[in-house]
């Protein structure tokens, strides 16, 4: 029997609509971002998908995301259990700054380097800036030595994959369907485990938004198939929006 795992970025996002480096700050869904939400809900819900638990992050772009496409689905009831460790990547003190402007500044490598590449920290946030996690109310029962002021992509895998260990496998070993909503860095770092694929391979990875990835996963979650649901050919342009951000392109 094989397992079914789907995988789900958030609809467009405010800053994502601005350009911006948005990382842990909670910004809100635009209407093309809900509008989004609920055409991945119509490709599931078409696919014949009935989950048996959801997860995402503590980011309301992310819960409202899975909210929206488990309304479409009339699938309100699974449960869904939200985790900080599935959040985005913090990006340090690039969090907020404009893409294309921080690429005329810093050069398309340099920025390129930040945005994609597997091991390397953007500039951290100070711990007195008020935007630093300790003092977000929605981390407060957590050590604040696990809050980041900076990650890469591998240190984003690092806080994903204990989760991935402890919450998610277990289900689907069960035979349960999962569907994670989450960010275009956290699923990239899942992807890349998943997939096995090396520090360079993920470097030209990029998840756009609201297109359901469907894994089909054996009985010790290797990988056998995955693919986005409806047009391969609109996901594949979508992902090279994504990948077009940080030149300032459309």
């Amino acid at each position: 029997m094989t397992r079914t795992l789907v995988l789900l970025r958030h609809g467009q996002s405010q800053w994502n609509l601005e350009n911006r480096f948005t990382g842990w700050v909670d910004v809100d869904l635009t209407e093309l971002g809900r509008r989004e939400a609920r055409a991945a809900g119509e490709l599931m819900r078409d696919e014949g998908l009935v989950f048996d638990q959801a997860h995402t992050s503590v980011l309301k772009r992310a819960v409202c995301s899975q909210n929206l496409a488990l309304e479409v689905m009339d699938q309100q009831w699974v449960p869904v259990r939200k985790d900080w460790r599935l959040n985005e990547r913090h990006y340090g003190a690039l969090q907020g700054l404009d893409k294309a402007e921080t690429t005329a500044r810093h050069g398309e490598d340099q920025v390129k380097i930040w945005r994609r590449s597997y091991d390397v920290l953007p500039p951290p946030m100070p711990e007195s800036d008020p935007g630093h996690p300790k003092n977000d109310i929605r981390y407060r029962t957590l050590d604040a030595r696990a809050l980041p002021a900076t990650e890469s992509l591998a240190t984003t895998l690092e806080r994903v994959l204990p989760y991935w260990h402890d919450a998610i496998a277990p289900q689907l070993k069960a035979g349960q369907k999962v569907l994670v909503t989450a960010h275009g860095n956290s699923l990239r770092a899942l992807y890349k485990y998943l997939n096995g694929l090396s520090a360079a391979e993920i470097l030209e990875i990029n998840i756009p938004t609201g297109i359901p990835m469907h894994f089909d996963l054996d009985a010790e979650l290797k990988v056998l198939s995955h693919r986005y649901l409806g047009d391969a050919e609109a996901a594949q342009r979508a992902a090279q929006a994504v990948a077009n951000q940080a030149r300032g392109k459309t």
